[in-house]
């Protein structure tokens, strides 16, 4: 029976795989030394107001929690070790994980860089659902090092929910007829999709409780809080429709990036250098996922944190940093009102697949253009066929010690880290 017929009879078999505590964890499977400490990761790691992103569990024994300053984290483990965040070792660990769970069934769709969706539902060869869990989980933890927890239900709500009730290293299977006994008790801002502010909406018509919300009127939801109020009703009931869906990962309205600044600043050639700096880092990941940009906003943040987002349609879509660049820059500089500076953004937004779009060339972009696409071409059938690494400029320094790295640490960790001024 395929995996459509079985999900017709409630057969279906989702797992949902959550890395536990995933970037304190790398760090850890990077340098075993830092095992059994209080480690946490946090952006402006050396300074005391920056905040913590993420932290391993003999942190959380002490009450260190995600958000958290770094000045009150310390304040709470004296010998708790702060780090920065390393994303190029992060993105190359989620890499490796994908990768792992797709020898499982193919039907994987990644949510974020430390979490995704399998449907084994036609994949289970007559093993039973947890004990390939235990399998995955095994693996991932042998292979690479890291702890993750596997919720296992009908339908991905119910399978998010359920990798949530059992961490580090749980395994938890949820069916939609323990939903009453286990879900509706609970406070419904516990609910995955019930932030605090819809918590608290929720609570000026009455609900309070999962259960609540699954026996709620559903015109007073929708009234509340649209279609995505009838939507909650139906997962507080244990009902989620949504396939895992492995191109969705594929599926982008934007691509951006911003960064909190070490200190306010007030310098405009500095603040240009951090708009350039975004602008590259936007269109690096335009061209690794083969988009263009249709409009380009910025975002300023300042030291009173009033924030400011600024847009700009484009007549013909980009994908170049100085392009990008140039039209961040022109923004920033029609809207900054010259107090100091405490974050900046750069987004590409309307973004389009580069083979849909119909550039309007004109008469002297044409030849440019047209050599830029070739030599852009060839270079991406070159990475395809043979790897990122078969392109690079300079030339390769040979590590000495690089014999004794394990395969995960040569595959995953030791990769160049871009390093900048102002992080991630």
């Amino acid at each position: 029976m395929t995996a459509e017929g079985k999900a017709k009879k409630g057969g279906r078999i989702i797992f949902h795989v959550d890395m536990n505590s995933f970037y304190a964890s790398v760090e850890i499977a990077f340098d075993p030394s830092l095992k059994g400490k209080p480690l946490a990761i946090a952006g402006n790691a050396k300074e005391r107001r920056g905040i913590i992103v993420t932290c391993s569990y003999e942190a959380r024994k002490f009450g260190v929690k995600t958000t958290m300053p770094i000045w009150q984290a310390q304040k709470l483990c004296p010998k708790l070790i702060v780090m920065e965040p390393n994303f190029d070792r992060y993105r190359a660990a989620s890499q490796g994980i994908f990768e792992l769970l797709r020898t499982f069934t193919p039907i994987v769709e990644p949510v974020s860089i430390d979490e995704g969706y399998l449907d084994i539902t036609d994949y289970c060869e007559g093993q039973s659902p947890i004990k390939i869990a235990h399998t995955i989980q095994e693996r991932i933890m042998d292979t690479m090092g890291l702890p993750c927890s596997i919720g296992i239900a009908p339908n991905k709500f119910l399978a998010k929910t359920a990798s949530d009730m059992k961490k580090p290293m749980g395994i938890t299977i949820l069916r939609k007829r323990e939903v009453k006994d286990k879900l509706w008790p609970l406070p419904v801002g516990e609910m995955h999709g019930v932030g605090e502010k819809t918590a608290q909406k929720l609570a000026t018509i009455h609900i309070k409780t999962i259960g609540d919300l699954a026996n709620g009127y559903e015109g007073a939801l929708e009234k509340l809080l649209g279609i995505n109020g009838l939507r909650l009703k139906e997962r507080a009931n244990g009902i989620d429709r949504r396939e895992v869906d492995p191109e969705s990962i594929f599926d982008y309205k934007s691509v951006g990036n911003s960064t909190t600044l070490p200190r306010d600043i007030t310098n405009q050639q500095e603040l240009f250098a951090v708009l350039k700096r975004l602008s590259e880092k936007v269109s690096a990941r335009l061209k690794k996922k083969e988009l263009l940009a249709s409009k380009v906003q910025i975002m300023i943040r300042y030291k009173d944190r009033r924030t400011v987002t600024r847009g700009k349609t484009l007549v013909n879509p980009i994908i170049k940093g100085e392009d990008l660049y140039m039209h961040a820059k022109d923004l920033f500089v029609k809207n900054w009102n010259g107090d100091p500076v405490r974050l900046l953004g750069v987004t590409a937004n309307e973004v389009i697949e580069a083979h849909e779009a119909m550039k309007q060339l004109d008469l002297f972009s044409y030849t440019q253009d047209v050599k830029e696409v070739k030599l852009e071409s060839a270079v991406n059938a070159i990475t395809r066929k043979f790897g990122s690494q078969i392109i690079k400029k300079g030339i390769k320094i040979h590590d000495k010690d690089a014999a004794s790295n394990t395969s995960f640490s040569k595959d995953f960790l030791h990769r160049p880290k871009d390093d900048g001024p102002y992080g991630k």
